[in-house]
């Protein structure tokens, strides 16, 4: 393998300019940063990125991180295609976590980030006051939030109106003459599901539908839950006609209760999903859903944490992104 050393000889300069090249300092005039390209090329130079790591006293080492709470939810693997497209594009390699919604795992995942010498983390926290998250921005490696907000620690975060996507899900099945309206949430600690649950709360109080406390149920983001969940609210003397659920795993779980109880959707149970599936049209009946952009929210945040790299010192800023409610046949 070729060295340093070698490259420099054969560009005819010094280690000290093909270093800046590799790093992609805007101090190396275009015939010499061309030069120097060309020499890494013949020569096949790959640096070391452990050994750049340990050189590098300031600069980037022009490495992030992602870290994601489920790796098996297209919302998530949807944001993490946004990040890497933009990191990318930037030229910045990406380290990808999937902490499965423990804060031990994101707590261990923060730790090699931070020893691996990233130059910024994309995540969303565990809940609004996650203490592994607020203690990481002390090491003062930018952070930027996407999907949930921290309520103790500012930073730039990247998200979807929640509660608008809500209110919409709600009115579509109160125009369809729905009043006894189940709600399925995620861990009420979460901001989206704060937002969801608000938002589910407003509809009904704009409509002059009363508030069934037996109809709201908290699960925790995974299917299991989501059919658990839909057959307790099935379960009960008098039952919701509609179910809305906060996200699309939860979704399936439901779909797949009413279905086992031979239950028809949506003639028995109506139901509206919070995130779109890939494979939506394939169930039967598909689901209405409230959509979210989570590529652009990936694409978006990345944007954000490399601006706050070069500019760490700028006010942090929130990029709230709109929902679409998509209706299909499941009401």
């Amino acid at each position: 393998m070729a060295s340093l050393q070698e490259v420099a000889r054969r560009a005819k300069v010094s280690i000290a300019t093909v270093s800046r090249v590799l790093n992609h300092s805007d101090k190396v005039v275009p015939d010499t940063r061309a030069a120097v390209e060309q020499a890494l090329r013949e020569l096949d130079y790959r640096p070391s990125r452990v050994a750049r790591r340990l050189r590098m006293n300031s600069g980037h080492a022009h490495l992030v991180g992602l870290i994601i709470p489920d790796i098996q939810n297209p919302f998530y693997a949807e944001i993490a295609r946004g990040v890497e497209d933009a990191a990318y594009a930037a030229k910045y390699a990406l380290l990808l976590c999937n902490s499965d919604e423990s804060p031990e795992k994101e707590r261990f995942y923060l730790d090699v980030m931070r020893d691996e010498s990233v130059d910024g983390i994309v995540l969303p926290p565990f809940d609004e006051t996650d203490v592994a998250v607020i203690e990481f921005l002390k090491t003062g490696i930018p952070v930027v939030c996407v999907d949930r907000s921290l309520s103790k620690a500012k930073t730039d975060l990247v998200e979807v109106d929640n509660y608008r996507g809500a209110l919409d899900a709600m009115a579509h099945l109160i125009a369809k003459g729905h009043k006894h309206i189940g709600l399925i949430e995620g861990r009420a600690q979460v901001s989206t599901s704060r937002e969801r649950r608000r938002g589910y709360l407003d509809a009904l109080a704009e409509n002059g539908l009363a508030v069934r406390k037996d109809l709201m149920r908290a699960g925790d983001f995974k299917q299991e839950s989501g059919r658990v969940l839909a057959n307790e609210l099935l379960d009960l003397r008098k039952p919701p006609t509609a179910l809305f659920v906060c996200n699309n795993l939860m979704t399936v779980g439901a779909l797949s209760a009413i279905h086992q109880r031979g239950r028809r959707v949506p003639q028995d149970v109506a139901v509206v999903g919070f995130d779109d599936l890939p494979w939506a049209e394939v169930l039967d009946p598909p689901p209405t859903v409230v959509r979210q952009p989570a590529y652009d929210v990936g694409r978006q945040a990345m944007e954000l944490l490399l601006k706050r790299i070069i500019e760490p010192a700028r006010p942090p800023v929130t990029v709230r992104l709109l929902p679409e409610l998509v209706v299909r046949r499941s009401t």
